[in-house]
């Protein structure tokens, strides 16, 4: 067979199409998984903004994949037109979690593979990559860790402040201390031991402590 052949129209007319039960069964097939996928990722969140419209694109995503996969796979012709149409897509949504880009990928995988006409594959692989993500996701591989900002106006009040810090906590850190003229301010990462913030109101207590701030902190920072 030569790149000729492609085009001629004996070609074409033997090129296998999809019936209407195809269709149907496959973009099902497609939608029962994108919402799945949708619901994983709504249980598994731990941004800052849930993004509906994300979640939504997922769904989206999954049945325009799988729509595309059946057009490529009917014909040939319509396939080099495809490629080329997409080759000039530029996709210019950030990014805001690492996580994203899993899910994404997710969605366009299962697309491929219902609109290839694997539906068992798509389906058993779904069912084994949400149980891994609802399973570890959210599961903390280490205590929650805290950012403490306390305010002292002599040396006196640091000493003490630090003393109640460390009788009060599993450990801490001192991450940084500054020192000016209006006095000492400390920053101090800490693992507590329960969830028991009591401690903090004791600091404040404390003679020339002016204030403590205590905030939680998973080592990220919004720009």
């Amino acid at each position: 067979m030569t790149f000729q052949d492609v085009f001629q129209s004996g070609f074409l007319e033997s090129v296998t199409e999809f019936s209407v039960a195809d269709i149907v069964i496959g973009m099902a097939a497609s939608l029962i998984i994108g919402l799945f996928i949708f619901v994983i990722y709504k249980k598994t969140f731990a941004g800052v903004m849930y993004s509906t419209s994300f979640a939504m694109t997922l769904v989206g995503l999954s049945l325009v994949t799988t729509l595309v996969i059946m057009a490529v796979t009917s014909n040939v012709v319509l396939s080099l037109g495809m490629v080329g149409a997409l080759s000039i897509v530029r996709f210019r949504a950030a990014i805001k979690e690492p996580m994203e880009i899993v899910y994404l990928f997710w969605a366009i995988a299962a697309g491929i593979v219902v609109g290839a006409g694997m539906i068992p594959l798509a389906a058993l692989g779904s069912i084994v990559i949400g149980g891994i993500l609802a399973l570890f996701a959210n599961r903390s591989l280490h205590d929650g860790a805290y950012l403490l900002v306390v305010s002292c106006a002599t040396q006196k009040a640091e000493e003490a402040a630090l003393q109640l810090l460390k009788d009060s906590v599993k450990r801490y850190v001192v991450k940084a201390k500054t020192v000016n003229a209006g006095g000492i301010e400390l920053t101090a990462e800490l693992r507590m031991k329960d969830a028991s913030t009591a401690f903090v109101n004791q600091m404040n207590e404390i003679s020339e402590v002016e204030n403590a701030t205590l905030v939680s902190y998973n080592g990220e920072y919004m720009s």
